[in-house]
């Protein structure tokens, strides 16, 4: 059995309003992640705000959910912050909002000095794979990331765990 860690936000919840991470957004997503196996996941439950077609969750916010879980795992591999520089989307099955909570995945492929590149995959309620991608990002160096991103470091991602 592996182990799974709790991946704490740091982020002052009244100073920032993130679409796909913040408590206090009230329109947004509001994801929380954990670690394991190497990989970050969410689990995020679809309402029907969130649709584009009858009880199909809408593609813009599937790839938001992707990006979002990818720039997460920035935080714990790379150890910095970064933004998108490239996204390829692919959707392979319908998401239906009906099937309950969906689990999004990110996991590092390859990591160089100035650029990271994500896999990210999401899956419906039933554990099917409906939509993957791939995800590079640019990442500053780690006292750009602090001065600018309010990157408060990796140890403040995780709670102490004993």
């Amino acid at each position: 059995m592996t182990g799974r860690k709790k991946i704490r936000n740091p982020f002052d919840a009244d100073a920032y309003q993130c679409f796909g991470c913040s408590p206090g957004n009230p329109i947004g997503l509001k994801l929380t992640f954990e670690e394991e196996d190497g990989k970050l996941i969410a689990y995020w439950d679809p309402a029907p705000l969130f649709q584009g077609y009858m009880n199909v969750l809408h593609g813009g916010i599937i790839a938001t959910l992707l990006d979002e879980a990818g720039a997460w795992c920035i935080y714990v591999t790379a150890e910095t912050s970064g933004v998108t520089s490239s996204m390829t989307v692919r959707y392979l099955k319908p998401v239906y909002i009906s099937k309950g909570t969906v689990r999004i995945e990110a996991e590092l492929v390859k990591l160089q000095e100035k650029s990271g590149l994500y896999r990210c995959r999401l899956y419906d309620g039933e554990g099917r794979h409906c939509a993957e991608a791939d995800i590079e990002y640019f990442l500053y160096p780690e006292n750009i990331a602090r001065q600018r991103f309010h990157f408060p470091g990796r140890e403040a991602f995780y709670e102490d765990q004993d």
